[in-house]
């Protein structure tokens, strides 16, 4: 039997720390409630708006699978493996930091702000050789369709992730339609980065967060502008780490 439960954009944890303004949409840093504390291996959302010439000093993680995800501006990225990018609207980032990965990011504009989501996805084990990923998917490879972004086996071009989860963005306005089938036994969410979009006949804003237990269709319709990621997850409730 599927269930639904749609958490708002304002229900979300939030830090205002002058230069950065976040919403966590799970429990992070500061901002810990154990009733948000990650879906299956879904582990973070954070809705991050930089300033102008700010940004994350170098630092470490390790096992976990990080999604960097651009909507405004652009974010300027290095890390220990000596990677260095720009990640514009468009571009999909996924560190894998394994056995141990240090970065920074920073917002690359001296006038503008950026406006991008970082999500955490736990691995399926630990101690994986670091890696890096980044690949561009244009604006008409998601218009009125999810793409397949993040896969286990990096199908459809897709980027590579170290868990059995698959990640898709759409944009949908007016009339487009799309389904997805992550089958029965499935659990999805679905997270709305902006505008408005129904999602099984609930309506979204911008920053609402929509769990999906034993998901055995979703349909997207009556989209206003929307942009939205939709993860295709394994059904166990909290994120562990193996």
């Amino acid at each position: 039997m599927h269930t639904h439960e749609l958490r708002r954009s304002a229900e979300r944890g939030q830090a205002d720390h002058g230069w950065l303004q976040s919403r966590h949409s799970f429990s992070f840093a500061d901002y810990h409630d154990p009733e948000q504390a990650g879906f299956s291996d879904l582990r973070v959302i954070n809705d991050d708006r930089v300033a102008a010439g700010q940004g994350f000093g170098r630092h470490p993680h390790r096992d976990m699978e990080i999604l960097s995800y651009v909507l405004d501006g652009a974010l300027e990225h290095q890390d220990s493996l000596g990677n260095g990018s720009l990640i514009r609207p468009g571009d999909i980032q996924l560190m894998s930091a394994g056995t141990g990965i240090a970065h920074s990011e920073y917002n690359a504009s001296p006038r503008e702000p950026v406006h991008f989501l970082q999500i955490w996805i736990v691995p399926a084990v630990r101690g994986v050789t670091p890696g890096y990923q980044q690949q561009r998917f244009a604006a008409e490879d998601k218009r009125g369709r999810l793409q397949l972004i993040l896969s286990p086996d990096g199908e459809q071009g897709s980027l590579r992730l170290h868990q059995d989860a698959r990640v898709y963005a759409g944009l949908f306005d007016g009339a487009e339609r799309a389904g997805l089938e992550p089958g029965g036994q499935r659990h999805a969410y679905v997270h709305l980065a902006r505008g408005a979009l129904s999602v099984n006949g609930r309506r979204l804003e911008a920053g609402d967060g929509l769990r999906v237990r034993h998901a055995e269709r979703l349909e997207f319709a009556d989209g206003e502008r929307a942009e939205v990621l939709v993860f295709d997850l394994r059904p166990n409730e909290q994120p562990r780490m193996p």
